[in-house]
């Protein structure tokens, strides 16, 4: 019994990722879109990142929590994006039974980094403006550094279990997928047989984590509200609300797409639907989140032309110098 199990659990060495099925001509089109998305998220992300690294006037933990929120944001589209460009491109549209599980767990620990992040982020604000006589001594550089740590590491040791158990399936045959990234249903859909462990042990994991995230974020931000009411100036109202607005659009447009897909039942969503849907959450927001958090921020948008009036006139020097 267990050697036939392994048979078939090796019987399947790749899988076919149909992408966006269309003609060759829509496929170079999807193949430009796709980059300049693409590109455009790595160049806002990182001018955050980036912004937050060179302003001693971002060095203060909210900064430092969204700069890294930024990194994750990068390391989240480049497990996926490179390989939907790839399959745009190509004939066979194959992936490796190995490469399947490796983007399935790095794509998904990235996700819950960012879950993580925008809890932490949520504290932050609570922390800042619910207890501001109090923040400096509760929110110190060894608490800092260890909710930095915290939601890098958190994704990756929580969702190694779903990976293991899914990957352990046993998977016969057919091989071809209808989607554009390694998830999860699909490929249990494809199992030779139906594991109720497995499939409860995957959706109890996701129901508590993406609702248990998002209350705790829900949760402080009302506080923040409420404190943020309380406040005699009206300047410091408008300056806690927009701080607030931005981190709140962020979290909406993430948890609210994933939420849509993983927590309500997946068999009422036809394939193109969940397609849009996941397009919506790996490639849209990670777009827009750069744009949400900088044009709120005044702080975040003179940093952000210090960098680049800072990296004009390096360019404009070097080549001054190349040309003598």
């Amino acid at each position: 019994m267990n050697v036939s199990k392994k048979e078939n659990t090796n019987s399947i060495t790749h899988f076919i990722l149909l992408g966006f099925p269309s003609s060759p001509e829509r496929q170079l089109l999807f193949f430009g879109l796709f980059s300049v998305a693409y590109t455009l998220t790595l160049m806002g992300n990182t001018a955050i990142a980036w912004a937050v690294q060179g302003d001693r006037c971002l060095h203060t933990p909210m900064y430092i929590f969204l700069g890294n929120f930024s990194l994750v944001e990068i390391c989240y589209v480049t497990t996926t994006v490179p390989n939907l460009l790839a399959n745009f491109i190509s004939t066979t549209k194959s992936i490796s039974f190995v490469s399947y599980f490796a983007q399935f767990y790095f794509f998904f620990s990235f996700g819950c980094d960012e879950g993580f992040y925008l809890c932490i982020m949520a504290f932050d604000r609570y922390l800042a403006i619910c207890h501001p006589l109090h923040y400096p001594r509760i929110m110190t550089r060894q608490l800092c550094t260890g909710l930095v740590v915290l939601g890098w590491s958190s994704g990756f040791i929580i969702f190694l279990t779903p990976v293991v158990f899914i990957s352990q399936l046993p998977y016969c045959g057919p091989n071809i997928i209808n989607h554009f990234v390694c998830d999860p249903v699909p490929i249990m859909m494809l199992s030779c047989s139906e594991d109720n462990t497995t499939q409860f042990i995957y959706s109890t994991f996701n129901a508590v984590f993406m609702i248990g995230t998002f209350l705790f974020i829900l949760c402080s931000y009302a506080l923040v509200i409420l404190s943020v009411l309380r406040m005699p100036s009206e300047a410091s109202k408008s300056k806690a609300f927009s701080t607030c607005a931005s981190h709140l659009a962020v979290v909406f447009l993430f948890f609210g797409s994933i939420m849509v897909m993983y927590v309500s039942p997946g068999s009422t969503h036809p394939v193109e639907v969940q397609k849009i849907v996941t397009l919506f959450y790996s490639v849209v927001t990670p777009l827009l989140n750069p744009l949400i958090y900088s044009l709120r921020n005044k702080e975040m948008k003179a940093a952000l032309r210090k960098v680049f009036s800072n990296e004009s006139l390096f360019i404009k020097q070097k080549a001054e110098i190349m040309g003598s």
